[in-house]
This record gives structure tokens, C-alpha cells and sequence, in this order.
């Protein structure tokens, strides 16, 4: 695949705010319409890991937009990750209306994309964006959502897993004190009483945050194991 160029946008939300999006896409793409992915973040904004993954995403051979969250509170904001509680007022005001309507707005700037085929969409989310990834698969007719260590799926979305309209693929630390194995298997029973389609992998050795490498909690072999997870399962579900 040919080198990946990447930009901030700005989208329109259906409640009349604007949201910056970073988008990353492969430059050759020629005639050929590439797959979607949205992408959101974790807790401490766009930052450039997240971007970093945006890129690594595109360079499969996919157009990736990563949206702006806190776009009504925060426009741009990014902090360290030792610093969570510069996002607490950001996360507090977050509601699940607003991130349908940016899931909407996300996915409706995707499929306007010249590059992108819009009926191939996917999504993927790390830590407070596992459970916006998750929340999409509610939202849209998704071809699959990628949820990693999605805190808040089992205390606020369990409700939703009727509506989950993609599969799932879960990736968990089995070393995470805040996503427990007892939340873990509350959300599959609720997949599985709905029949749902789903992976769920719990990596033993890693905790919160593993695949990031810009986190204390990175774990290589588990971060490693895990991309190759994604990438087999995105290609499985969106050729």
C-alpha cells in the first residue's frame, strides 16, 4: 500500500455543533473504494497515539476518521496520560446522545469520502472509546466494531445488546482492576441471550491500556497479538 496522507477536518452534528475529525487514508488508492473505519479515542483526546493508529489503520488499506469527543467542551483538547483528571470535566459532560450523534456524523463524513465505500463500514475504540465502538454497533448497521478494554459497556450499555447490529471483537486485560472478569462476563451473557456474533479475547498478563505504547500499562506481546487480531478480523469482515 502506497504511503498514507492525513488531515484534520471539520463535520457538521446534527445538534448544530462542529466537530474537527483526524482522517488518514492510503494516497494510491486509484479508483478502488477502500473500506471505512471510525475510530475513537480514549479519555485523553486525538492525541498522537491515537493518530499514530489512524495511520497504521489506513496503511492496511482503509479510509480512518478519529473524531473529536469533547469537540462541544473541549475543541482540540489532549493530555497527558498521567493526568486523567484534565479530562474529568470533559468526560462528565459526555452523554449518550452526543455520541450518537457523533457516530452519525462520523460514519456520514466517511461515506462521503471519495476513497470510501459506504456500505463497508467498521469501527474500533480503546478505553472510553471501546464503549463508544461498542455503542456504534447499536447505532448503525457496522460490517464490525472493534471494542479494547471499553470501560462503562456493562455499568451503562447492556441494554443495547439487542441492538447490536455487527460482530464484535472484545479485547480485555485480565491484569485490569477497573474492568473485572465479573463485567467482562456480564456483557457476553447479554450478547449471548441475544444470539450476537463475537470474539472475546482476555489478554492474561495484560492490564488496562496494553495496547498503547505510549502508557505505563503497555504490554508488547499483548499489543502485538491483539493488532494481528484486528487486522485478520477487519479483513474477514470487510473484503
Amino acid at each position: 500500500m502506497s504511503r498514507v496522507l492525513h488531515r484534520m477536518i471539520s463535520v457538521s452534528v446534527s445538534d448544530g455543533t462542529r466537530m474537527d475529525v483526524y482522517e488518514a487514508y492510503p494516497e494510491n488508492y486509484a479508483s478502488q473504494q477502500l473500506p471505512g473505519v471510525m475510530l475513537f479515542q480514549e479519555a485523553f483526546g486525538v492525541n498522537e497515539h491515537i493518530r499514530d493508529v489512524a495511520r497504521r489503520i489506513a496503511a492496511e488499506g482503509y479510509v480512518v476518521m478519529a473524531p473529536e469527543l469533547y469537540h462541544r467542551t473541549g475543541p482540540g483538547f489532549v493530555c497527558s496520560y498521567s493526568d486523567f483528571a484534565a479530562a474529568r470535566e470533559h468526560i462528565q459532560a459526555l452523554t449518550l446522545e452526543g455520541f450518537e450523534a457523533d457516530i452519525r456524523a462520523t460514519a456520514a463524513a466517511l461515506s462521503a469520502h471519495p476513497a470510501c465505500k459506504p456500505d463497508r463500514l467498521a469501527s474500533i475504540g480503546f478505553c472510553m472509546g471501546g464503549r463508544v465502538s461498542f455503542l456504534a454497533a447499536t447505532v448503525l448497521p457496522l460490517r464490525a466494531a472493534a471494542c479494547f478494554y471499553g470501560g462503562g459497556i456493562a455499568e451503562q450499555l447492556l441494554n443495547r445488546a439487542a441492538q447490536v447490529q455487527a460482530p464484535l471483537l472484545m479485547c480485555w486485560g485480565g491484569q485490569d482492576k477497573h474492568i473485572t472478569a465479573d463485567k467482562i462476563q456480564a456483557i457476553t451473557a447479554a450478547l449471548d441471550q441475544h444470539q450476537k456474533d463475537y470474539v472475546n479475547v482476555v489478554f492474561s498478563r495484560a492490564d488496562h491500556g496494553f495496547f498503547c505504547d505510549a502508557r505505563a500499562s503497555y504490554h508488547p506481546v499483548s499489543a502485538a497479538e491483539a493488532w494481528e487480531l484486528v487486522k485478520a478480523f477487519f479483513r474477514q469482515h470487510l473484503a
